[in-house]
């Protein structure tokens, strides 16, 4: 089966983490920093919290709209992505603290484990990063 391409983002960065990334539409346009620098700017982990955290509660919304549920709307996703440095290289390591106020506890990690099954950044991380998901 072939897939069938929804959406492409385009993007070109230049210098790095101490450069520069604009999309091909112009909606995002961002100066690189490192982290923990006090330059202004933002870098790739912050962007990819950003990224996943979206995707996932869209992901979240997914789930509970198979059960004719909708997500209230102050539902939100709190995501870390850690940059971290072992004897094998860098690595990432990732927490999404998820909140869904008025949804049952069960019934939010049903939904939760079922936004990690088809969320598009749970599918290019699984086994490659440490995640740690949890309902708050």
């Amino acid at each position: 089966m072939s897939k069938k391409i929804v959406y492409t983002a385009n993007t070109h960065t230049t210098g790095g983490r101490e450069g520069a990334a604009r999309s091909s539409d112009g909606q995002l346009d961002v100066i690189m920093s490192r982290p923990g620098s006090s330059l202004p700017g933002t870098n790739p982990e912050q962007l990819f919290a950003a990224g996943w955290s979206a995707c996932f509660l869209g992901a979240i919304g997914k789930a509970a709209g198979d059960r004719k549920l909708r997500l209230p709307t102050d539902s939100a996703v709190d995501a870390e992505v850690d940059l971290a440095l072992d004897d094998s290289g860098f690595s990432l390591v990732a927490r999404l603290n998820v909140s869904l106020p008025g949804i049952e506890r069960e019934l939010g990690e049903t939904l939760i484990a079922e936004a990690h099954q088809i969320c598009p950044y749970s599918k290019a991380t699984r086994g490659n990063i440490d995640v740690d998901i949890k309902l708050i």
